[in-house]
C-alpha cells in the first residue's frame, strides 16, 4: 500500500481517488459518511468564521496587513537578519571613521558652500542687470510706444461709433481680467 502517494487535500480536485495500489483496498461506507460529515462541519465552520470577521469589520485587506506584519517581525528577530544587521552596522561605522570618508565629506560639503555662494551671487547679478536694463533709455522709449500704441487702440474702442459695446460694460471702467491663471 503507497499511503504516502494519496492524495489528503480535501480541496483537490482528486479527492476521494484513491491511488491504483488501493483500488483493490475495500472503503468502509461508514469512513466515506464521516469524511463528508467532517468536510460539511469544516464548511460551517469556515461560514461561521468569515461571518465573525465581517461582525467584527476585519477585511481580507486587514489579514493581509497582519500576515505581512507578522511576517516583517519574523524575518527581524531572524537570525540571518541579525547578524546581518550587525555586520552591516559594523561596516558603517568603519566606513564613517575612515579619513577617505571624512574627506569626501568635507569636500562635498565645501563644494555645496560654493555652489550656493555663486547662485547667490549670479541671482543678483540678474536681478541688478534687469533693473539697469529697465532704466535704460531704450527700455523706456520702448514704454512708452507701448503705452502709447495702448492708448490708440483703447481710444479707438471708446470712440467707436459701429455699435460695439466694450466687453465689461461698464462705459469708462476698464474690463476687469477674468483669465483662469
Amino acid at each position: 500500500m503507497e499511503s504516502a502517494s494519496q492524495d489528503i487535500n480535501l480541496n483537490s480536485p482528486n479527492k476521494g481517488l484513491l491511488s491504483d495500489a488501493m483500488t483493490d483496498v475495500p472503503v468502509d461506507s461508514a469512513v466515506e459518511e464521516e469524511i463528508g460529515t467532517l468536510r460539511q462541519v469544516l464548511a460551517a465552520k469556515e461560514r461561521h468564521c468569515g461571518e465573525l470577521k465581517r461582525k467584527l469589520g476585519l477585511t481580507p485587506l486587514d489579514g493581509l496587513k497582519q500576515n505581512l506584519s507578522k511576517s516583517w517581525h519574523d524575518v527581524q528577530v531572524s537570525n540571518a537578519y541579525v547578524k546581518t544587521s550587525e555586520k552591516l552596522g559594523e561596516w558603517n561605522d568603519k566606513v564613517t571613521q575612515s579619513d577617505f570618508y571624512k574627506k569626501t565629506q568635507e569636500t562635498l560639503s565645501q563644494a555645496g558652500q560654493k555652489t550656493s555662494a555663486a547662485l547667490s551671487n549670479v541671482g543678483s547679478v540678474i536681478s541688478r542687470k534687469l533693473g539697469d536694463m529697465r532704466n535704460s533709455a531704450t527700455f523706456k522709449s520702448f514704454e512708452d510706444r507701448v503705452g502709447s500704441i495702448k492708448s490708440r487702440v483703447v481710444g479707438s474702442r471708446e470712440n467707436s461709433t459701429d455699435g460695439l459695446h466694450s466687453p465689461s460694460g461698464a462705459g469708462d471702467k476698464p474690463p476687469q481680467d477674468n483669465a483662469p491663471f
